[in-house]
């Protein structure tokens, strides 16, 4: 008898306020790496009532006007009128910023790390079933992200006129050994206008938030709990409500509780830095692992030390599922990728201003070409390199072998939505 478990994650749409520092934090990196690609960035954004904060150490050669990159990325998320409680036009903006130091510089400019850390990407098959392409994530952590992402865009769209930026949501996934098999609970919170009857936010949420993201996937049942704004009004939010910090959402940027986190922030961070291009490194090589059907799901760790140019280690987990010992998976992956900072910029063109997309709803498992570390460069070499299965167990056997070599052709079909590049 398979083994029942539940998973949950959490998301927040840009009007968190943690998820505005975020955005900030990469705004103002992208405006940076726009006029300069080879900038020093490590910016850290707080949000309160009527202030935004801006510090960390930047070095660059070109000017960049921070406070209008703040302001600007206040009105978009939706902070433009004072009666939120917060605008882009009446909050005080303070920069206080330094060069990064020179004994980090040096190490960098050796194409070494930027700074010592433990990152780890993770990917799985599990949605292999599902009516929609889950590329390669956990089930929870994805459609938390797909959820908030759409009670951001129907307010942005004027379908809910009467919502504010502010919200939360968060998804409870049963599952039957490692296959997701319905939804157990739902919990949608969102900012809304002063004097808004809770009974018609509920119904039109529902209806044009929960339903329509989560109807397709089949796990929706009847048993499923549906909780929106369980609390009640959810009049005062954002920085109005609740002081905002960079870097407090990571387990929501990455993949939820499904695996471990290596416990560094991603945003706000030039790409030298391993906290980011290594998580991003990371990922790229689990999911070719398990596109290529050398195990079900991974996690990959990588250690980086400051200064030096490679990592200090790289250790693959498949959980039982791997076609190949996991001591073997990890020599493998140190052949076939190069994994040394200047090698993941490299490959994966980081030197680009994409990171204010990423700040929000999840920095993996959505394909783009700007999302470089999704794609699946070494699809075709790996699958060479998985052996021959011997048995032809079925689908949920749950077994080491996975599901025979029909398997894994269904599995090459499914990467061809636009992941492979």
């Amino acid at each position: 008898m398979s083994q029942s478990r539940i998973l949950t994650a959490e998301s927040v749409t840009a009007g968190h306020a943690d998820k505005l520092c975020d955005l900030i934090a990469d705004s103002i990196l992208d405006a940076i790496l726009t006029r300069d690609r080879f900038a020093r960035v490590s910016c850290e954004v707080l949000v309160t009532t009527g202030m935004v904060v801006v510090t960390g150490q930047i070095t660059t050669k070109s000017y960049v006007d921070i406070n209008n990159v703040v302001r600007e990325t206040v009105r978009q998320v939706g902070y433009n009128d004072p009666i939120i409680g917060f605008d882009h036009n009446s909050c005080a903006v303070v920069v206080m910023l330094e060069e990064q130091s020179e004994d980090v510089a040096i190490g960098v400019d050796r194409k070494g790390a930027g700074d010592q850390g433990v990152v780890i990407g993770y990917a799985t098959d599990e949605g292999r079933a599902l009516p929609i392409d889950m590329h390669f994530m956990p089930t929870a952590a994805f459609l938390a992200n797909r959820l908030a992402e759409r009670l951001a865009a129907v307010r942005e769209a004027g379908k809910i006129s009467y919502l504010y930026p502010d919200g939360k949501v968060q998804v409870s996934v049963r599952y039957e050994g490692d296959k997701p098999t319905a939804l157990t609970n739902v919990i949608v919170s969102a900012h809304h206008h002063v004097g808004t009857d809770l009974a018609r936010l509920r119904r039109d949420l529902k209806r044009v938030v929960v339903k329509s993201v989560l109807e397709p996937t089949g796990l929706l049942t009847k048993e499923t709990e549906i909780l929106i704004n369980p609390v009640g009004p959810f009049a005062e939010g954002g920085p109005r409500a609740d002081a905002g910090l960079s870097g407090r959402k990571i387990t929501v940027d990455c993949y939820g509780s499904a695996c471990p986190h290596g416990g560094s922030a991603l945003s706000g961070k030039d790409p030298t830095k391993p906290d980011r291009s290594g998580a991003y490194g990371a990922r790229w090589v689990a999911k070719n692992l398990v596109a290529a059907g050398l195990a079900r799901r991974c996690s990959v760790e990588i250690a980086y030390v400051i200064g030096l140019p490679q990592p200090i280690a790289v250790e693959v987990d498949s959980y039982g599922t791997g076609r190949l010992r996991d001591d073997r998976l990890s020599k493998l992956v140190r052949e076939q990728f190069d994994l040394s900072p200047a090698g993941v910029i490299e490959n994966l063109d980081l030197r680009r201003p994409i990171y204010a997309q990423t700040a929000t709803y999840g920095h993996f498992g959505r394909v783009g070409s700007d999302f470089t570390w999704e794609s699946l460069s070494h699809l075709d070499r790996l699958s060479g390199l998985a052996p021959r299965r011997r048995t032809t167990a079925g689908r949920g056997s749950g077994s080491k072998a996975g599901s025979g070599k029909s398997g894994s052709k269904r599995t090459r079909a499914r990467t061809g939505k636009g992941d492979k590049r």
